[in-house]
């Protein structure tokens, strides 16, 4: 009951962690082409986008009484996921404006592998055999997006390095994150990571010389999205759907921001969609929906194997 008067009524409604999962990872697809804009730089893009969400929150929790006072490890384990998606979206800012939209979210989305090797070493509830076949499918899906020769011809420059760097923040945010949201509610872990990002972003910035002001009009709206849009509504829903489902089956699912974000590119940026494209958006989907077997696969197929024997010998 807790969500009720914080999470977004399209799953509140319902009460359903997939369906959460869905809407967060269409809402986190559009922020790619949002930075390829080029309207700041990566870097304040990511302070405002947390700072803003941070101020935004902060009456919401307090005023319908969400705010839970958290122990002081599940707030300094709280704050230490404020960071390290601060750092994850501070060189993903960087990877997209440097390369490309497409690339910067496929190498960022790499992000299962290190999140099912990290849950293999620090998780009780270990990634099952479904999650690691999910996983090559899904990957095989993401090469098949982006075609072979996308990754013949990629520069191993600081725009490649970023992206990967991205996608381990990110695992480690996932792995840290899930045995936080297993003792305190969203609302509560949200606003301390916000507030941890936009301290950490800030004086990042600061160190930098970023400009905080001075943009168009234009730039601050884009901004406003941002944080409204990609970190508030897209991160309650997904970190409620962390909440309830295994860490690894998350961080796999949001591989589908992958062709999304692809889709979105060429709408907005004249990136191309091809046939190739959408074949390798099904492998992919598949992949997912692999992770959401309970049964294993070789012994569901083994099953099915008989199950038409007995069928053909009748």
């Amino acid at each position: 009951m807790e969500y009720q008067l914080i999470l977004p009524i399209i799953f509140r409604a319902m009460n359903k962690a997939r369906i959460a999962l869905v809407a967060g990872i269409v809402s986190i697809s559009i922020f790619p082409i949002l930075v390829k804009l080029g309207l700041t730089s990566g870097l304040i893009s990511a302070f405002y986008r947390m700072a803003i969400a941070f101020v935004l929150l902060l009456p919401v929790v307090f005023l319908t009484k969400q705010w839970q006072k958290p122990t002081l490890r599940i707030a300094l384990l709280s704050a230490l996921c404020g960071v390290l998606f601060g750092a994850d979206v501070a060189v993903w800012n960087i990877a997209i404006q440097e390369s490309s939209a497409t690339q910067a979210t496929l190498l960022t989305n790499l992000s299962p592998i290190w999140v099912g090797v990290g849950a293999f070493f620090v998780l009780a509830d270990k990634p099952k055999l479904n999650f690691w076949i999910g996983t090559l499918v899904a990957l095989l899906g993401m090469v098949t997006i982006v075609g072979f020769q996308f990754f013949v011809e990629m520069k191993f420059d600081r725009a490649f390095l970023f992206g990967i760097l991205s996608g381990i923040f990110y695992s480690w945010y996932f792995l840290t994150s899930k045995g936080v949201l297993d003792k305190t509610n969203v609302p509560t872990f949200m606003l301390i990571n916000l507030f941890a990002s936009s301290v950490f972003l800030g004086i990042l910035n600061w160190v930098a010389g970023e400009a905080f002001y001075g943009f168009s009009n234009t730039a601050w709206l884009v901004l406003f999205v941002q944080a409204l849009v990609c970190q508030l509504f897209a991160w309650f829903a997904l970190n409620f759907a962390i909440s309830k489902m295994r860490a690894t089956r998350v961080s796999l699912s949001l591989l589908g921001q992958a062709l999304l974000t692809a889709i979105l590119a060429w709408y907005f940026l004249s990136e191309p969609v091809t046939l190739q494209m959408l074949i390798g958006g099904l492998i992919l989907l598949t992949g997912i929906g692999f992770t959401f077997i309970s049964t294993p696969i070789p012994q569901l197929l083994k099953f099915k194997k008989k199950k038409r024997k007995l069928v053909a010998e009748f």
